[in-house]
């Protein structure tokens, strides 16, 4: 697990209704200083308009790992049932080749209802979602091994959600990286229940690098406070998000700046 703070942004390919806005926000995050650079797994919009304008991940991640050449690029995250594991795993290779070895495979349980029924997915229950991920994970990483040619690195698999009795195992079992969607005091506690999942797998949690959304809402020094207190516990990648069709960096620069002041 790294122990250097890193910053990630996640671009929400909504109310962009050019793309290229969206490979102009790409441009600009790299140059910013970023490590890693997100987009997200949805067909819809999450907020604002519902009907806006918005572009599918995967085919927008193949054009960011020809268009950067420095930052790590993935879906924050891929929902796990809108594609055949084993095709998901062959898609996340190829785009590991473009980029020269720069995907972070990404991955999560599915929610958005619209997603699956205007796109004829079965919905299921939170349940079978989460089950459904855990059949879908040793599949990944058994076409990942049989692939011809191979990734260029071993392709790093995040898993984003605190479930205590699914999905911190499923990262206990498989990810290289947790991603958390949480206040600190939560995190602290699913951070202890992540580590008794590794105890009960044989792993140290250590191996695990920690990731946490942060949230923006205009106030820099609420974020940068935030960003202490949760690197504190352990967490090493920070991503804040921004979205169309303006990709307001204002936090990021923020990030970055207060990542290279700590040294």
């Amino acid at each position: 697990m790294t122990s250097r703070i890193r910053i990630g942004v996640q671009l929400q390919p909504q109310h962009a209704p050019e793309y290229g806005l969206i490979r102009d926000a790409v441009m600009r995050a790299e140059n910013a200083g970023v490590d890693v650079v997100f987009n997200w797994d949805h067909f819809f919009p999450l907020y604002g308009d519902s009907d806006g304008a918005h572009f599918e991940c995967w085919t927008m991640l193949g054009a960011w790992a020809e268009q950067t050449s420095r930052v790590e690029i993935g879906a924050l995250v891929t929902c796990n049932s809108y594609r055949n594991p084993d095709l998901l795993a062959d898609m996340a290779r190829t785009v590991d080749h473009i980029s020269g070895g720069r995907l972070i495979l990404s991955l999560g349980a599915g929610w958005f209802q619209r997603d699956y029924t205007e796109y004829g997915y079965d919905f299921g229950t939170k349940g079978s979602r989460l089950d459904a991920l855990g059949e879908a994970l040793p599949r990944i990483e058994s076409r990942l091994s049989k692939l011809n040619p191979q990734p260029v690195r071993d392709i790093p698999i995040l898993i984003g959600g605190g479930g205590e009795k699914k999905t911190l195992k499923h990262v206990a079992n498989h990810a290289d990286i947790w991603h958390a969607f949480v206040d600190v005091e939560t995190y602290r506690h699913k951070s202890s229940v992540l580590a008794q999942h590794c105890a009960d797998a044989g792993r140290d949690p250590a191996e695990i690098e920690r990731s946490a959304e942060v949230k923006f809402d205009g106030d820099v020094d609420a974020m940068l406070g935030f960003a202490d207190e949760i690197t504190a516990e352990g967490v090493t990648l920070l991503t804040v998000a921004s979205g169309g069709p303006d990709y307001d960096l204002t936090a990021v620069d923020a990030l970055v700046r207060w990542r290279d002041a700590r040294g």
